[in-house]
């Protein structure tokens, strides 16, 4: 006994030493990664553990997610303050190819204490980082993060914390908050976030981890989420636990006067003074990690060390180049610490400085009588791999801000090209060969974009009007509607300052029409002779169901050749064509239309029924127009003016056109909204009950009927069971054959016979009907000789089995009614008294069609013989 003792006691103390060993060191952490060929990486691990454990990692398994690991030799220990240390692993892996790998590390344990992770010393310590491989995307490494993932927070006072993540590929990255990770690198089931007092988050864009405010003391582990973005796929991702502990004090952390943001143009420097504040009896230290000061070209400086009591200035500079230009903006930290003696406190400024490409400079003009030549100089920034052109039919006097960049939407330009190549630095805008149209001023801005899809400034907004010698269309109006003998008034401009010694006459012009608004197909053409005349009146045309768009051009006659050529570009316009859409109670006026100037209101022409003369009813400014309040199956008409102008003053305005008259008939086109079905089975009476909201008491007031629709299974075209007519019967029964299992819809049905949306489907399942008695006496006395299953429906068959207590078959069958009269079923011989097991696999009829379902149990036998191993 004092032997075995003893044992136990070693065994005792030899396991709470190597759970010392292993436990209360792990604090915080992160894996990263930076890519150092075509498959192959350089992956690192920092781990930040508690110097006093009696634990230490000089080397760890690091698992790569392609099903192999390594085991990686510590490269780098550093003491930091607060008895922590930095430990640094670094290892090399080559991928066989592209796919995404989740590269994890484990290790026993977290340390003691942790508040927000229940029994943290018996947690396992895990790290996870998503790496994806995609030679789309190309080469990638994560964020580098610049600042220490343990800090120290005030109770009853905001914290705030941020990783100071930089991206050396300039790729775009989120935040969030994550779970910390345990076992498996799976989520800790057990894992809270924090109290606060009011919240605590993570500021998406900056990163900045904002806790208002710590509510109680202790240590606390945060997991922050930092995802890495490349042309809005999201390429991979680190999961950083960071150790915060709370302290109680009556210190108060300095404060950082407001800074940025700052948008400066490549080429500038950017100079400004950090300025923090304390109580005039502490000193004051300003440091400041960010990306800036890791550029291998330029970066940045700042006044390190810089202290002073109760005030500290310190001065940031950076000369910027082009090379320094990417979409996401950089991120600098600036911290401030005070010497308190009680507890040292800190407050950070996060401050974004994004680097802007300078506008292209230069840009010239040529036009032509139906085109614009642009060019400009090629950008000063060789990292331009491109130029985007925008234009606008009008002057803007576009000033861009500090930070807007490339050409806002707000402003109304169109970005109608873009070249690519750093020194392809012109541009013939023909309007996609179809001409630009006269009567505007179009006015161009050029932007130069980067490889990481930056936008330079704006370049300067330049203007031009095309060369004159064209005519302008001015009129398209119906002035007659019918479906033979409708006409419609032409009116142009004669061209402007024409010049008539280079394009000789005799003259006229040439009008093609198209039957439709587009101009798919054009046919034979008018002519109007001579260049004085500009009207033209096109009769015999169906205005009633047809547009009609012109082209219409001014041609010279050539007699040395005998042939009419073309001076210049033919204009088109087309007629305002309406077309009306009759639904409930109400007409839609759709205003269709292809003309080179700008109608910029639109009057609303209603017939009245009476003097059958058509009177303004309102004035519209886009092409729409819902005319409400009307009756069902009563006729009505109408008509549209169109008024509208050129860009140009010296093209006459307003201009007035006529569509053609229209009429239609409202008729309710819209069915209700679907009603909202539940269905419940009745497993005792075999039936499924339906019940349904009426939509007169919500969405509509006129319908009349229900259609159900019924399937007996998820995946079965659902076909009419029956029809409701009482509009108030919500309710409906169903006694379906074979099975209860069925899938239901009752749309509506209002008195247009609009029938509602099939998007109420609502699906149930057959009941639990087959199951099993535990007893039955097979002692041929006339009563429950048989072991049958209670009462059953929707059963297909059965294989049931049943076995004696030493695992014996002694029955079999694949009859749902089994009938088992006790009998083994090798000897024929009535098996003993006794509990036998058994195990019945069902297939029953259900919603997905006929599926296995299992069961098992006990049945207590009672034969009047006595149990015996002979049965064995």
């Amino acid at each position: 006994m004092q032997i075995i003792s003893k044992k136990i006691f070693l065994l005792t103390v030899l396991l709470l030493t190597v759970l010392q060993i292993y436990a209360t060191h792990n604090r915080a952490g992160e894996i990263t990664y930076e890519q150092i060929g075509q498959y192959r990486y350089r992956i690192t691990l920092i781990t930040y553990t508690w110097t006093k454990a009696p634990a230490d990692r000089p080397e760890i398994d690091l698992f790569f997610g392609d099903g192999t690991s390594t085991t990686v030799p510590r490269k780098e220990e550093v003491y930091l303050p607060d008895e922590y240390k930095q430990n640094t692993y670094v290892t090399e892996h080559t991928y066989s190819g592209p796919g995404t790998f989740v590269i994890t590390f484990e290790d026993p344990n977290r340390n003691e204490g942790v508040r927000n992770i229940p029994n943290s010393v018996n947690i396992m310590f895990a790290l996870k980082t998503i790496l994806q491989i995609n030679p789309n995307l190309g080469e990638n490494n994560t964020p580098v993060m610049l600042n220490y993932p343990i800090d120290k927070a005030a109770k009853d006072l905001v914290f705030i914390h941020n990783p100071n993540a930089y991206d050396p590929d300039g790729d775009s990255l989120s935040y969030k908050l994550a779970v910390c990770l345990g076992n498996d690198s799976q989520p800790i089931e057990s894992y809270r976030l924090p109290e606060a007092s009011v919240d605590i988050t993570v500021d998406p864009i900056s990163g900045d981890l904002i806790w208002d405010s710590p509510v109680y003391l202790g240590i606390y582990n945060i997991a922050i989420e930092i995802e890495e973005w490349r042309s809005g796929v999201k390429i991979g991702s680190i999961i950083r636990d960071m150790q915060i502990e709370v302290i109680e004090t009556d210190n108060k952390p300095p404060k950082i006067d407001p800074i940025g943001p700052f948008c400066v143009e490549a080429g500038s420097l950017l100079q400004f003074t950090v300025t923090a504040r304390d109580t005039a009896t502490e000193r004051i230290a300003l440091t400041s990690t960010g990306g800036v000061y890791e550029l291998e070209n330029s970066p940045a400086s700042f006044q390190e060390g810089a202290t002073g009591m109760g005030i500290v200035h310190a001065d940031f500079s950076w000369q910027t180049i082009c090379e320094h230009v990417r979409k996401q903006p950089y991120m600098i930290i600036f911290k401030a610490t005070d010497d308190n003696p009680d507890q040292v406190l800190s407050d950070y400024q996060n401050v974004t400085v994004e680097v802007v490409g300078p506008a292209p400079k230069n840009v010239q003009l040529v036009p032509t009588n139906n085109t614009i030549y642009v060019n400009w100089d090629a950008s000063i920034c060789s990292e331009v791999i491109g130029y985007k052109i925008y234009r606008k039919n009008r002057k803007e006097n576009f000033v861009p801000d500090d930070c807007e960049l490339g050409v806002p939407a707000y402003i109304g330009f169109e970005h109608i090209a873009t070249v690519q190549g750093h020194s392809n630095s012109e541009y013939l805008d023909n309007n996609n060969d179809e001409g630009l149209t006269h009567g505007y001023e179009y006015c161009y801005m050029i932007v130069a974009f980067y490889a990481d899809g930056a936008e330079s400034y704006a370049s300067y907004e330049v203007c031009t009007e095309l060369t004159s010698g064209v005519p302008v269309i001015l009129e398209t109006s119906v002035t007659y509607t019918s479906e033979t003998d409708g006409a419609i008034h032409l009116t142009w401009m004669k061209p402007i300052d024409f010049d008539s010694v280079a394009n000789p006459g005799p003259y006229r012009y040439t009008i093609f029409p198209s039957n439709d608004l587009w101009g798919t197909g054009f046919t034979d053409p008018f002519f109007v002779p001579g260049i004085n005349d500009t009207t033209y009146v096109d009769t015999l045309y169906n205005t009633l169901e047809l547009p009609r768009i012109y082209k219409m051009g001014l041609y010279n006659y050539d007699s040395g050749t005998n042939s009419w050529n073309i001076i210049g570009v033919p204009e088109k316009a087309s007629t305002i064509f309406l077309t009306l859409h009759g639904r409930d109670n109400e007409i839609e006026l759709e205003i269709g239309e292809n003309v080179p100037w700008e109608n910029y209101q639109y009057v609303i022409y209603k017939q009245n029924p009476e003097s059958m003369e058509f009177d303004s009813i309102t004035t519209v400014y886009t092409p729409k127009f819902i005319d409400r309040g009307l009756v069902n199956g009563k006729t009505y008409c109408y008509k549209v003016k169109g008024i509208g102008k050129y860009g140009l003053d010296i093209i006459p305005s307003p201009l007035i056109n006529f569509s053609q008259e229209a009429c239609a008939m409202p008729i309710d086109t819209i069915p209700s909204c679907a009603p909202e079905l539940d269905v419940y089975n009745n497993c005792d009476s075999l039936r499924n009950e339906l019940i349904w909201t009426n939509p007169n008491n919500s969405c509509a007031n006129d319908v009349v009927e229900y259609n159900i629709y019924y399937s007996q299974s998820l995946d079965a075209d659902m076909e009419l069971l029956t029809t409701i007519y009482n509009p108030n019967d919500t309710t409906f029964t169903h006694y379906p054959t074979g099975a209860l299992a069925g899938c239901y819809i009752v749309s509506a049905v209002d008195s247009f016979q609009n029938e509602s949306a099939h998007t109420n489907k609502v699906c149930v399942d057959n009941c639990d009907y087959y199951s099993l008695p535990n007893t039955f006496s097979p002692n041929e006395d006339g009563i429950n000789d048989l072991f049958i299953p209670f009462p059953y429906q929707f059963i297909e068959k059965v294989e049931m089995t049943i076995y004696n207590r030493w695992g014996s078959l002694v029955f079999k069958t694949d009859d749902p009614d089994i009938n088992w009269d006790g009998r083994d079923i090798i000897t024929n011989q009535k098996v003993s008294s006794g509990v036998y097991y058994y195990v019945c696999d069902i297939w029953e009829y259900r919603l997905t069609g006929l599926e296995l379902r299992n069961i098992t149990g006990f049945i207590n036998v009672f034969t009047g013989n006595a149990e015996s191993k002979g049965e064995k």
